[in-house]
């Protein structure tokens, strides 16, 4: 066993230095190439030098721990087998350059080639001559040896090794592979049945999904549009997925949301196995079953905004840090810290979040010295800047003009987009890409007030929290029965990482004074799941205690009346299934107190009838979830529940805002009042831009509709000949203009139309150097209305959409009349779409100065290639 220790520790080091020396090399290539300027070749030939001065010092004395005299022979051997792979470095960039990929891109590819050949080479032939012989002849004697004790020994083949992944382990009862594969395909059922009924989903990440099928370098920056002119308000790894899908099967509804629901499948077994590697199969089960029934899952593992991954990866973290606990493994501290920087390129700081009770668990439960536990905490804080900070570096360097502009910042700045409006910004309130910083609107307006019961309230209640108190009493009354073994006991660590992934991420949404979305409690789904699991497990085990028994009938108790509060907030909706998990979770209890005095079968049914009445409630809107279909960029779970900000629909899941109902006229003849919604199919004149438009979703509503065959016609009329084809207000605008046509749209002000690009002067440039061939007025951002506080949705100001709040005006926030009947700022609290000063007002303004306007479907259109004058 001793060469197999070896060589693993061997290959970790190599790994090490390879990342190092990557770094280095990235570093010098960039530096050349984006300051220098240089060629990509002569940047490659000097950074590659470098490098492999670099790789060989650090080869030599850390990963094979050569000693004596440098022998030049093997610096020969160095040398002969780094040269080999520069010159397949520079073959690939060659014929990477000839398909127009990115530098940078071209670059990454490179890398992993020579990466691969470097290693083979140094272990195979510079350094380990020795080990290699060493490692033959032992593994050859144990091989004699196996043969001669057991004549009949034959190595496991992969047929052998079937069976055996189909049957699980070896102590497991014959149920429980079975009972874990229907799991996943009921889940993998329920996430995908129906995916296209949904369309675009999120068409503003769709278009940006577009935009990477025809650009390498919208691929790698994430841009919006194909020609780069500014990207998405978050980092690009949840994209690649989606990209390279749609690359493979087209660009479709399809080739979008699979990649989605998938995720969402591999997050329940990813869970499983977290909970299975300390816990009975019956507790791993009910962790991945909770997840799967969480209606915030289901809602967004069929859904493409980025939380999907994001969850995939800290559960994935999650189990890593696991396996690092069981013999304080450095490798798998490592793969959880690379997890977690892929997280942060997926969600940035968000993913952040786990850190904090990784790092506790760590310190006090790790099987090695307290030196050990913190050199390795340090090194895994090493992995997860350079994993999540390799694409910040390379954006952060690459001069402004080479790339398109960092959507949602307010000064083209990467680390602006990270620590505002996608980091302390959701903390403090202060977004200042939501209206020049001018924040603090305390989150209520998409879901409810601040404060620790905020996952409680109307607007999270139905989408999180229906099993978070039994999680919370669960954990407490399993901590107290193995507390006079807390050092040796599995589920000491255990149930404190769950628990403060709950409790850390729970309070950063409960308190957030930023934007924070409904959907965004899918984080807390995974350890919710867990601590239900882990904790019944171990109350379960020691169901003969007092204590124990009065645990689960206490959480159970609490679960069924959660459950019985939460469906009467929706009292028209299967109004009977509130009584009946009242009812079965009241002999869930009775059978839990007497459970001591029962016998196996009677034992295995009240545990069964437990677990039925604690997930019905939540399956119920699960079904309910997977069966709507859902777009915009706000979605939320469930049906319509009375009380929450945007009638618990919210903006995304085809229903109105209160106040926006009133008076709203269908281009046919019938009208919606009171409390109705934005219906899926129904056709709105002017309301919002796009024409005469058939409206697939609710608010995220302009973003959702699906322009008229006139417009794309006219946008499609030489599009080759612009860079262009058009530009509207606000990225929700444009995006179904560029998946309906194909074409780049320029999303002026980014996805709100709030932030400061392009000025009015870099707008007149690209438009007398021909790039730009439209403009259509009353984009999205949410157009003048919204922005500049003119007219309501950007319309024609027709009165074909009439603002009705209670008052028979538009909400304040959305640029409507405040309570003084005076215009605002238009956006979201404190101006945060803009207002009347901003570089997209400045431009509707202009555009409508100089240049005539005509009626195309509708929809209001300026040619910017013929001016008034």
């Amino acid at each position: 066993m001793i060469p197999a220790t070896r060589t693993f520790g061997e290959t970790v080091r190599f790994g090490l230095v390879g990342t190092l020396n990557t770094a280095v090399d990235f570093a010098i290539f960039i530096l050349l190439t984006h300051v220098g300027h240089w060629d990509i070749i002569a940047a490659q030939t000097v950074s590659y030098a470098v490098g492999l001065m670099n790789s060989y010092v650090w080869n030599r004395i850390v990963t094979f721990k050569e000693q004596g005299s440098i022998g030049w022979k093997q610096v020969g051997r160095f040398v002969a087998i780094n040269v080999s792979s520069y010159l397949v470095s520079v073959f690939v960039l060659f014929v990477m350059r000839r398909f127009a990929c990115p530098d940078v891109v071209s670059k990454l590819f490179a890398t992993l080639v020579t990466f691969a050949i470097n290693f083979i080479g140094s272990k195979r032939w510079v350094f380990s001559r020795t080990a290699i012989n060493e490692r033959s002849s032992s593994s050859a004697f144990r091989r004699k040896e196996m043969v001669e004790m057991d004549a009949s020994y034959i190595p496991e083949t992969g047929r052998q090794r079937l069976p055996k992944l189909l049957s699980g382990r070896q102590e497991d009862a014959p149920w429980v592979r079975p009972a874990l594969v229907a799991l996943l395909v009921l889940t993998a059922v329920a996430y995908i049945w129906g995916l296209s009924a949904s369309g675009w989903s999120n068409s503003f990440y769709s278009a940006a999904v577009q935009a990477a099928t025809k650009s390498w370098k919208a691929f790698f920056f994430g841009s919006f549009d194909a020609s780069n002119f500014i990207t998405v308000d978050k980092p690009p790894f949840s994209l690649w997925v989606m990209d390279l899908s749609a690359r493979i099967f087209g660009l479709n509804s399809w080739s979008i949301l699979v990649p989605e629901a998938l995720e969402g499948v591999a997050c329940v077994w990813v869970l499983y196995l977290t909970v299975r590697r300390w816990f009975s199969p019956g507790a791993a089960l009910i962790a991945g079953a909770v997840l799967a029934t969480t209606p915030v899952a289901a809602l967004m593992f069929r859904f493409n905004n980025p939380d999907a991954l994001l969850v995939l990866l800290l559960t994935a973290s999650a189990y890593a840090m696991t396996r690092a606990l069981e013999a304080g493994k450095t490798k798998w501290l490592i793969l959880a810290s690379c997890l977690i920087g892929l997280g942060f390129l997926t969600k940035m700081l968000a993913a952040f979040l786990v850190i904090p009770g990784f790092v506790v668990v760590y310190l006090l439960f790790a099987p090695v010295s307290v030196r050990r536990r913190l050199l390795q905490l340090v090194s895994s804080a090493i992995v997860v800047v350079v994993s999540a900070g390799w694409w910040v570096a390379i954006v952060q360097l690459t001069p402004a003009d080479k790339r398109p502009y960092i959507g949602s910042s307010q000064d083209n700045s990467l680390l602006n987009l990270i620590f505002g409006y996608n980091g302390f910004g959701r903390l403090t309130g202060n977004e200042s890409s939501m209206g020049g910083g001018r924040g603090g609107h305390g989150g209520g307006m998409f879901s409810g007030s601040t404060g620790i019961a905020r996952l409680f309230h109307a607007d999270m209640g139905g989408q999180i929290s229906w099993l978070i108190p039994a999680a919370l009493i669960l954990f407490f009354v399993a901590l107290w029965l193995v507390r006079r073994a807390w050092r040796s006991e599995d589920a000491v660590p255990a149930l404190l990482m769950w628990a403060a992934t709950l409790i850390v991420t729970g309070l950063a949404f409960s308190f957030g004074k930023g934007i924070i979305h409904q959907y965004y409690t899918v984080a807390l789904a995974p350890a919710i799941g867990a601590l239900v699991g882990i904790g019944s497990d171990v109350l379960w085990r020691s169901r003969n205690e007092l204590v124990a028994r009065l645990g689960l009938a206490v959480a159970m108790a609490a679960t069924a009346v959660w459950s019985f509060v939460l469906l009467d907030r929706t009292p028209t909706w299967l109004p009977w299934l509130r009584v009946v998990v009242l009812v079965v979770g009241a002999i869930a209890v009775i059978g839990i107190l007497c459970i001591y005095k029962m016998g196996q079968r009677i034992t295995a049914l009240t545990g069964i009838i437990a677990v039925v009445a604690g997930l019905v409630g939540p399956f119920a809107y699960m079904l309910q979830t997977v069966t709507t279909p859902h777009t915009g960029s706000t979605p939320t779970a469930g049906p319509t529940v009375a009380g929450a900000a945007f009638g618990g629909g919210g903006f995304g899941n085809r229903r109105m805002m209160p106040g926006f109902e009133s008076g709203m006229q269908s281009s046919g003849t019938s009208k919606t009042t009171g409390s109705d919604h934005w219906k899926s199919g129904s056709s709105l004149r002017g309301a919002n831009g796009l024409g005469d438009v058939r409206l697939t979703g609710g608010f995220g509503g302009p973003g959702d509709a699906t322009p008229n065959q006139a417009i794309i016609r006219l946008l499609e009329q030489n599009a080759t000949h612009y860079t262009w084809v058009a530009a509207t207000i606000g990225a929700n605008s444009a995006a179904p203009y560029q998946l309906a046509t194909g074409d780049p749209i320029m999303a002026i002000g980014g996805f709100a139309g709030s932030d400061p690009t392009p000025t009015l002067a870099q707008f007149k440039r690209y438009v007398s150097e021909g790039k730009i061939h439209y403009f259509i007025a009353g984009g999205m951002g949410f157009g003048r209305g919204f922005l500049a506080g003119s007219k309501p949705f950007g319309g024609a100001g027709d009165g074909s959409l009439k603002r009705g709040a209670e008052n028979g005006e538009m909400p304040a926030f959305f640029g409507g009349k405040g309570a003084s009947g005076a215009p605002t700022a238009g956006g979201f609290p404190g101006g945060a779409m803009g207002g009347s000063s901003s570089p997209s007002a400045a431009i509707t303004k202009w555009v409508e100065s100089h240049f005539t306007s005509t009626k195309v479907g509708g929809v209001t259109v300026y040619d910017l290639t013929h001016s008034k004058s």
